[in-house]
């Protein structure tokens, strides 16, 4: 199944956004690497398929909305009070959502084929503006893609613990995978 050029709807109904961690330094057994799931973001995707570049996507996500999904390895498994502490940690010492609340992806650039594909774009994160790369394709009528966000690069200092020893990689991957909900 193909790409139908239109105006459409993203978000939860439509599919999952979701952010994946891994764990650095010498104590990294004690951590976890973590699968951080967004529960409130909203798109917007306008598809040129005769002129893929008159193309669009802007997508919004409440900073506030991400919760721990998964957490793999360490010495043992994540509590309730676990993920509430991490998610309480991303919110108040990582994205600072009361003054950030918001991160936005507006598309600048599209290029490829539906089986392989990749947008260029400016990400905001705490309120810094980065161009950032993602790519991605279409299997089976659903859009699938990734990128890769070097924390660093928007000012924000991997998460540590124990004097260091424990610290999550400066890099994320961020994934998604949607069903197209034409606009109404």
């Amino acid at each position: 199944m193909s790409i139908t050029a239109g105006s459409y709807t993203l978000g939860p109904d439509s599919g999952r956004l979701l952010v994946k961690t891994t764990r650095t330094g010498l104590g990294a057994k004690a951590g976890h690497d973590l699968t951080l799931e967004v529960t409130r973001w909203r798109g917007d995707a306008t598809i040129d398929t005769t002129a893929p570049a008159h193309s669009s996507l802007a997508v919004e996500v409440d900073a506030e909305s991400i919760e721990v999904r998964e957490g793999t390895g360490g010495v043992k498994p994540l509590t309730r009070s676990d993920r509430g502490d991490i998610e309480r940690t991303i919110r108040e010492k990582i994205l600072h959502t009361d003054r950030h609340p918001t991160i936005t992806f507006r598309m600048t650039r599209v290029e490829g084929t539906e089986e392989s594909f990749r947008l260029e774009g400016d990400l905001t994160l705490v309120g810094v503006a980065r161009p950032v790369m993602v790519q991605g394709s279409v299997t089976e009528g659903r859009v699938h893609g990734s990128a890769v966000i070097e924390q660093s690069r928007w000012g924000i200092k991997p998460y540590s613990a124990f004097f260091g020893a424990l610290k999550l990689s400066d890099d994320v991957q961020v994934e998604f995978d949607l069903g197209l909900v034409a606009k109404q």
